[in-house]
């Protein structure tokens, strides 16, 4: 049975975001980093940013926008930033999630004292965002061309309506199945996994989604 995740961001920081079995034990890892996740929501708050949870983390906005969102892993904890494309990076500190993630859009963090340390850096790249919101400045979205594996290729050449359904899909739910089709050494692996996700793809889901 699926958690359901938190909605009042006091709750992520004395028990977890919810989305595991770990939520409010001593081995969530919000625990582990708790000292340097509290220094963030401080930086935060002194700024005026505004706090609430979404997908079960602390979310903070200003102007009604979405600025930045914590995180935390079991090697690290993040600050990152939403329309991160605008952010010029003075500091050279922002890091990119994955290789697939297009923009670095992270500080991240392996100790607890970090934040602290970093405080008026920290400060000065969220006035940078805040700025951008005030002015309701976006980044441009950029276009990545998507390039199919063979096996979903054949696929959807074969199945008219799987096809159809997938062209459908926005360009970030197809790129999660090309993400997730990619993770597999194996063609045959593919294609099962093609037969497992075709149901979704009809649905108009993404690869992640339930």
């Amino acid at each position: 049975m699926a958690r359901a995740m938190i909605t009042d961001p006091d709750d992520y920081f004395t028990k977890g975001c919810g989305r595991c079995d770990k939520f409010e034990t001593p081995d969530c890892v919000t625990r582990r980093w708790l000292g340097g996740l509290t220094h963030l929501r401080a930086i935060c708050a002194d700024l005026g940013l505004t706090e609430t949870a979404k997908w079960g983390h602390p979310v903070y906005m200003h102007n009604g926008r979405n600025l930045v969102i914590l995180g935390a892993f079991r090697d690290d904890f993040r600050l990152s930033f939403f329309n991160a494309g605008l952010m010029t990076d003075p500091e050279g500190i922002l890091r990119k999630k994955g290789p697939n993630t297009q923009t670095a859009d992270m500080i991240s963090f392996n100790n607890n004292t970090q934040p602290a340390d970093m405080k008026h850096i920290i400060r000065a790249y969220i006035t940078e965002a805040m700025g951008y919101a005030q002015a309701g400045i976006k980044a441009e979205k950029k276009q990545v061309e998507i390039v199919l594996p063979d096996e979903l290729t054949a696929a959807l050449d074969a199945d008219p309506e799987l096809a159809e359904a997938f062209f459908d899909l926005t360009p970030g739910r197809q790129r999660s199945y090309v993400i997730n089709l990619n993770g597999a050494k194996q063609s045959p692996t593919r294609v099962a996994r093609i037969a497992r996700f075709r149901d979704k793809i009809i649905a108009g889901k993404g690869a992640l989604e339930r």
